[in-house]
């Protein structure tokens, strides 16, 4: 029987309606109370995982969605979040919203604890932010500076650590792992975190996640995770110009004085950022130099940024980051003695310098439909460095990694997340020999609502590793969290876990002599294994007050250290530690005056011990305490105008413990005292033609107090900066 025509057509019309289902797109403009448009807020759709950010107009676009009902949410810094649930999309549909401002921080959002994008105040486990206002207002220069100001975190040199995680490995190997945009950055040879590489102007945000990262992120997060985020690309063009100068201060005792003058330092970056159609790109050149406070502390640093995304269509973009540094200067290892702070040993005298650095990234996301998102990581990291010392060192490095991701959100109340990785690396050096290594990985981790405010999480990964001629081994990582709403302004967090760290290459193999060190290899190194817990909460009885408390608890084994080896008297890297380290960590934040005053203050307790030797670990103070203090003087200046004034103070308590192997070699190296640093700074931005223009001025260690990190080496004296920086539209 034949169909009838109209019949026919009506059939056909249904089949085509069920097979390429009818879309929709919610837009609109976003602009403040004064009318004025407001670019780069975040717009996400709650119910699925798409999302987009209004351009330099103030407009955004979300298309793609399927005929039902959504929730829409506004953010943005400096902004209150505003959200519009109900949305009942049987058409395209515009929303326009207007955003009140507000200099009181909203919560804000973090993709680095469970690899996805969550409100901070529903992770499981502590976590820190540094936005791009506070490094710029400071006058940093390297992410390492910037680090400094986070509660719970220590530099010894510029080697991290995290509520005790590390104390100092001579520059090979890290416990905390560094992210740009996801992408791991460590070296293939040595394992180090290198903070210059990263231009912090080119940095949104910076996330911190405190503790055990290994079950999502595999070696080298047993102690956390640091992902910078790179800021976002905007429709306009913008073209960005900052320029920094300053001085040291003469040292405190004239017997330090080496130099007959004042020494200086300098910086100058320029951005530009554009986006035409589908392509957007952001590239930047920065040149850092100076002659250090140091003799022989001198370099030349120059940095180049590459980010461009092409998007596909809104449902899939693909983007290439390229990073790199090439570094020429002296080498300061240690003074020549406590008389002699600033001077290196004689023999010392002379030795230069030289690094090559570069990274090569590359991320595709597909979000193949509402409830599947699919990213893919690739990257190629190549460093090369050279040391002219007695016995010319080098090592050349290339490190391949590749990562697939899969985000499933089987129900608006559990999300799954999944994925694989694999690394290779291959050395060719005089110090480490030619080893190579290979490594993988997978990974699950999930999160489950409840129908009352409880967050469950867990998750779980395997990793297989191979350095060279050492013995293969593999670990395990499962990690829980739990996160409870008691109330709107009282959340309970608690998560417990374990972490591994596979050994670097440079600490199985490195076999060299140097300033009189003679260090061997270890054929037998394994890796570390760590267990973590943590509970805490978090408490914000008014919009102007919040608290934070949280208590943890981490057993180390098999923690890998420097240390002598008695049959021979050599410096041999090996697994020596049972440790336990264990503390408290309290924040608050206080907005008064209509927040034009802010007051932020940080106290981690850490009883850090080595288990074996009833002895505190090498380099954790037991005591670390942050504050800072902002004042906002706008009432008192014309619109348009801003000026801020701030200070910052940090102390930590006085070393009980530090590197005795390292300490045979160094002159009055117990030398070591409470540190006490107070900084100053002042920041004024105002228009010129319609352009933003700020000023920065930053006095750093402004009582010039003496200390040290890292044993022979004074830290910073007292110095001025000031920086002028400017965006062209």
């Amino acid at each position: 029987m034949r169909m009838n025509k109209p019949i026919f057509l009506l059939v056909f019309l249904i089949a085509c309606v069920e097979l390429f289902p009818q879309t929709f797109s919610i837009s609109g403009k976003i602009t403040d109370v004064n009318g004025k448009p407001i670019p780069g807020v975040n717009v996400i759709v709650r119910e699925t995982k798409t999302g987009a950010a209004s351009n330099a107009d103030g407009y955004y676009i979300i298309s793609d969605l399927k005929p039902a009902g959504y929730t829409i949410e506004f953010s943005a810094i400096g902004f209150k979040k505003f959200r519009r649930a109900g949305v009942k999309l049987t058409e395209d549909f515009i929303l326009n919203v207007t955003l009140q401002e507000t200099p009181i921080q909203t919560e804000q959002v973090v993709v680095t604890a469970a690899k996805h994008e969550q409100n901070i105040s529903d992770l499981p486990v502590s976590a820190g932010i540094i936005n791009s206002d506070l490094i710029s207002k400071r006058n940093i220069t390297n992410l390492e500076q910037a680090l400094r100001y986070v509660p719970g975190i220590n530099l010894t040199g510029d080697q991290i650590s995290i509520r005790g995680s590390s104390g100092y490995s001579r520059g090979v190997g890290s416990r905390v792992l560094l992210a740009v945009d996801g992408i791991p950055f460590y070296t293939g040879d040595t394992g180090e975190t290198i903070w210059e590489v990263i231009p912090v102007t080119e940095i949104e945000r910076v996330e911190i996640i405190k503790g055990a990262a290994s079950s999502l992120y595999g070696s080298t997060a047993i102690g956390g995770v640091i992902n910078v985020l790179t800021r976002p690309i905007q429709d306009k063009p913008v073209t960005y110009v900052k320029s920094l100068g300053g001085f040291y201060s003469k040292p405190s005792y004239s017997e330090w004085d080496w130099s007959d003058r004042t020494r200086f330092f300098n910086a100058l970056t320029l951005a530009h950022l554009n986006k035409t159609g589908d392509f957007g790109i952001s590239a930047s050149f920065t040149r850092l130099e100076t002659e250090g406070y140091r003799q022989s502390g001198f370099n030349k640093k120059y940095i180049g940024f590459l980010k461009a995304i092409y998007d596909f269509s809104p449902a899939s973009s693909l983007s290439l980051l390229v990073n790199t540094l090439n570094k020429r200067g002296g080498s300061f290892i240690y003074w020549k003695d406590s008389r002699n702070a600033l001077v290196p040993p004689d023999e010392n005298q002379g030795q230069r310098t030289a690094t090559n650095r570069y990274l090569f990234g590359s991320i595709y996301k597909n979000l193949l439909s509402d409830q599947l998102l699919l990213n893919i990581k690739t990257s190629y990291y190549r460093t090369s460095w050279s040391e002219n010392s007695e016995t010319g060192i080098e090592s050349t490095s290339h490190l391949v990694r590749g990562e697939i991701q899969t985000d499933w959100s089987i129900s608006e109340r559990f999300l799954f997340i999944s994925g694989i990785e694999g690394i290779g690396s291959k050395v060719n050096s005089n110090i480490f020999g030619n080893p190579d290594a290979l490594s993988a990985g997978a990974y699950t981790h999930g999160e489950l609502k409840f129908d009352f405010p409880l967050l469950l999480s867990f998750g779980a990964r395997v990793d297989y590793g191979k350095l060279d001629s050492l013995k293969g081994s593999g670990a395990f990582s499962p990690k829980v969290g739990l996160n409870y709403k008691l109330t709107e302004e009282f959340v309970f967090r608690s998560s417990f876990g374990s972490g591994f760290r596979a050994p670097s290459l440079a600490e199985a193999f490195t076999s060299t002599t140097f300033s009189g060190i003679t260090v061997k290899p270890n054929p037998k190194l394994k890796s570390e294994r760590n267990f973590t817990f943590e509970v805490g909460f978090n408490y914000k009885p008014l919009q102007e007050l919040n608290f934070d408390l949280s208590v943890f608890q981490n057993e180390y084994y098999d923690f890998i250290e420097a240390s002598i080896d008695p049959t021979d008297g050599l410096v041999v890297f090996d697994n020596v530690t049972r440790a336990r380290v264990q503390g408290l960590e309290y924040q608050n934040t206080f907005y008064l005056f209509d927040a034009s005053l802010i007051l932020n203050s940080g106290y981690t307790y850490l009883w850090s011990r080595d288990i074996e030797r009833n002895k505190a670990l090498k380099y954790r103070p037991r005591h670390l305490f942050y504050g800072s203090i902002d004042y906002n003087l706008n009432k008192l200046i014309s619109l348009g105008e801003e000026f801020i004034i701030g200070s910052d103070f940090r102390f930590w308590s006085r070393v009980e413990e530090i590197d005795d192997e390292l300490a045979q070699f160094v002159k009055d190296a117990h030398l070591r005292v409470p540190v006490y640093v107070l900084d100053l700074r002042a920041s004024y931005s105002f228009p010129v033609f319609n352009f933003p223009v700020r000023f920065s001025f930053a006095a750093n260690n402004v009582l010039n107090y003496n200390y040290i990190e890292l044993i022979g080496n004074l830290a910073p004296v007292r110095n001025f900066s000031l920086s002028i920086e400017f965006y062209l539209q």
